[in-house]
């Protein structure tokens, strides 16, 4: 019998780069070897330093909130289950309930929002964010992770940072700078676990959705 072929992945991650777009201020990702293949060395390795917020990433509670959960005590199931991705190209400067409503029907625990028609690859100011009452709106139907392809649920400017707010009274998770570029509007199984980093306000995710089948 011919065998069935294996469903079908969209990596959702961008390439972790020294030039991916960071926060101004954040440490970028550099790379530096430790040691080369040659004839007293069986192995290159290499060491890197970044923000755990380079990429697509996690954020732990411990982010917007003192004596909350490190990313390495945050429970694992809100990232790997049936997602659903949600269209609201060209929502500026926030993703409102408005933005989410005709997609309401049925929503799985999990809600990705693609806002834009291709990821920045710079740092771009004016990206689009959550509205508060969109993360509360969710919530309230059972969303138990929400993610963004830009690199916040708040403003850039935000100094409350009322979206992350409302992740942490609902106890939700988050997932930024994610690339939905390519991703048609529909529901998937969302792969995404962060690593157990000890201490850690956020940690990179290798992010995937798999065709259901």
């Amino acid at each position: 019998m011919p065998s069935k072929p294996c469903p079908r992945l969209w990596d959702i991650s961008p390439t972790v780069a020294p030039d991916a777009p960071i926060f101004p201020g954040d440490e970028p990702y550099s790379l530096r070897w430790t040691a080369r293949l040659s004839p007293g060395c069986p192995v290159n390795l290499s060491a890197i330093t970044m923000s755990p917020h380079v990429g697509a990433h996690a954020d732990a509670p411990l982010h917007y909130a003192n004596d909350a959960p490190a990313i390495a005590d945050v429970p694992l199931d809100s990232y790997l289950g049936r997602c659903r991705v949600i269209h609201a190209i060209g929502a500026a400067p926030l993703v409102t309930v408005e933005h989410l409503q005709h997609a309401e029907e049925g929503l799985p625990p999990r809600v990705l929002v693609r806002c834009c028609e291709r990821a920045d690859t710079r740092w771009n100011p004016a990206f689009t964010a959550y509205a508060p009452e969109a993360v509360e709106w969710l919530a309230a139907r059972g969303v138990r992770l929400i993610g963004i392809d830009t690199p916040s649920v708040d403003p850039a400017d935000s100094k409350v940072l009322s979206s992350h707010q409302q992740l942490r009274r609902h106890d939700l998770r988050v997932l930024e700078n994610l690339v939905l570029d390519d991703v048609p509007e529909g529901d998937y199984e969302l792969i995404a676990l962060p690593l157990k980093l000890q201490g850690a306000c956020a940690s990179p995710v290798r992010a995937v959705l798999r065709e259901l089948k």
